[in-house]
């Protein structure tokens, strides 16, 4: 008992000891010429992992701001001083996916117990970035003097735009695209902030909602056992009464993230919301609903995937082939820098602590399988578009009625992907405005995640070129709708729904009497 004691005791100390060491290298500057040859890590491994680095801007550029970056540092940073340099130079790749992130500052087991017991400062609410400024778009908490509609003018005595200004470079779309960043920044934002300011119990805020300007103080609160359990009982009756959504249920949101329903009383028009491209439950969900259709009366399939930021591959390609009626290959063969390029791949990362013994067994049947899939074509490197990528053919209850699908700046990676397809085969009718994700595919799938030998940031590359089977547009920009409808931040605030509206309408004017 005597070992055992001291042995957790031991652990428990190497862990405060390590938190400790780790805050004190976040506050340590580093030396130029370690940043410098950081620079050149970070550029040696974009080229030789990152397909088509070169896309979006000259390589002969890139080159200069990359050598530019490394005149400029002549004085010691500390590492975030320094990933603040480093970060705008990465984003001029112009890919989304790709981003350098910042150090966290590690907390000890007893913040983190603190926090785990009290609600979030800014992530109880919803945001809306309109240019410079900062509207709040939910507060499902009801909070106090946060009523939807208030714009927050300072924080911190720091005003709202020179927060944004300074946060923009940070961020980046795919290519050329202009509706992607007010979606990411309203997203971002407080994880920028935190990252400057660290964990704050409080915040000091200058707001305004109808002409009243009120300064207070934003704080966090405490959640009592009482506020908790009632919390996680209510949640566990609704995941499992709702099994006709299949139980992917968001608890943060408090809603499902897929969702199919017939909002006339004919039930002539199905609309389907679809929030994230997770792949969790998405066959069956796919299954049901079209087996649903397919006994309706439904004519017309709304598919909503505004501010759907993407994720599966699989599942995109699952519902592409409930919605056509011939065999078709969704995506082209996925481009990779080289065979070398895919072994650097996250593979252990990607497997929770309890498989990990299952992810060694299997790491050899990995090795294999990725070294028979890689083809040459010419002097570039290819991944056989074999298995659920393959020519397939479309469902037996796929829907064979008109299809109109809603997209916004926030419709990104996979959710640029369907529309394109979708677009190009004319096979919906797009509604909404820009996908802030790529018409002609985009650098995404796996990563291989390279740690900066000095500073220590994260640099995680995206290692496969994906692009829709499509002729290729070549305008570096995001999927246009067929019809553009861009609601003002008004609107966005009163829940106007004015693109949704619009097809409800377009549907009625094209229906019999």
């Amino acid at each position: 008992m005597k070992q055992l004691l001291t042995l957790i005791l031991l652990v428990l100390l190497t862990s405060c000891v390590s938190v400790k060491s780790f805050n004190k290298k976040l506050e340590t500057p580093l030396a130029p010429e370690k940043l410098r040859s950081d620079v050149d890590f970070a550029y040696k491994n974009l080229q030789k992992l990152h397909p088509n680095l070169y896309w979006y801007i000259p390589r002969a550029q890139l080159d200069y701001k990359f050598d530019s970056l490394k005149t400029t540092i002549i004085q010691p940073m500390k590492p975030n001083e320094f990933y603040r340099k480093l970060a705008p130079v990465v984003a001029e790749v112009r890919q989304g996916h790709l981003r350098l992130s910042p150090l966290d500052r590690r907390l000890t087991k007893k913040e983190i117990k603190d926090l785990e017991n009290q609600k979030g400062l800014f992530s109880r609410y919803n945001y809306v970035v309109d240019g410079k400024r900062i509207f709040v778009k939910d507060n499902a908490d009801k909070i106090p003097n946060m009523e939807v509609g208030t714009e927050i003018l300072t924080i911190r005595g720091i005003p709202v735009s020179d927060l944004l200004e300074r946060y923009e470079p940070f961020v980046n779309s795919d290519g050329f695209n202009k509706t992607y960043l007010k979606y990411s920044m309203a997203r971002r934002w407080p994880v920028f902030f935190t990252a400057e300011n660290g964990i704050l119990d409080s915040v000091k805020l200058e707001t305004q909602y109808k002409g009243e300007t009120k300064t207070f103080w934003l704080q966090r609160e405490k959640i009592t056992k009482e506020q908790r359990k009632k919390e996680e009982e209510k949640n566990r009756k609704l995941t499992k009464s709702e099994h006709g959504k299949t139980k992917d249920y968001n608890i943060i949101t408090r809603s499902f993230n897929r969702d199919l329903q017939f909002p006339l009383k004919d039930s002539t028009v199905a609309y389907m919301k679809i929030k994230t491209f997770s792949g969790t439950f998405s066959r069956k969900f796919y299954r049901e609903s079209f087996s649903t259709l397919k006994r309706s009366p439904g004519k017309v399939l709304i598919i909503d995937m505004r501010d759907n930021l993407g994720g599966s591959l699989s599942e995109i390609n699952n519902l592409y082939s409930y919605l056509v009626a011939e065999k078709f290959r969704f995506i082209k063969d996925i481009e990779i820098t080289s065979p070398a390029a895919m072994y650097q791949a996250n593979y252990f990362a990607e497997f929770p602590l309890i498989t990990k013994p299952v992810a060694v067994i299997g790491y050899p049947f990995y090795l294999m399988g990725t070294a028979l899939s890689i083809k040459k074509a010419g002097d570039r490197f290819y991944l056989r578009n074999n298995g659920i990528f393959s020519i397939r053919n479309p469902k037996k209850n796929s829907f064979s009625g008109r299809v109109y699908v809603l997209i916004n700046g926030s419709s990104f990676s996979a959710a640029s992907i369907l529309p394109s397809k979708l677009k190009h085969e004319q096979r919906a009718f797009l509604v909404g405005e820009e996908t802030g994700g790529a018409n002609d595919g985009t650098v995404a799938g796996r990563y291989s995640t390279k740690k900066l030998p000095n500073s220590k940031l994260f640099l995680p590359i995206g290692l496969m070129l994906i692009q829709p089977d499509i002729e290729l547009t070549h305008t570096k920009k995001g999927v246009m709708p067929n019809k553009e409808i861009v609601p003002t931040t008004q609107q966005v605030l009163q829940k106007k729904d004015i693109q949704l509206e619009w097809i409800m309408e377009d549907i009625k004017s094209k229906s019999p009497q």
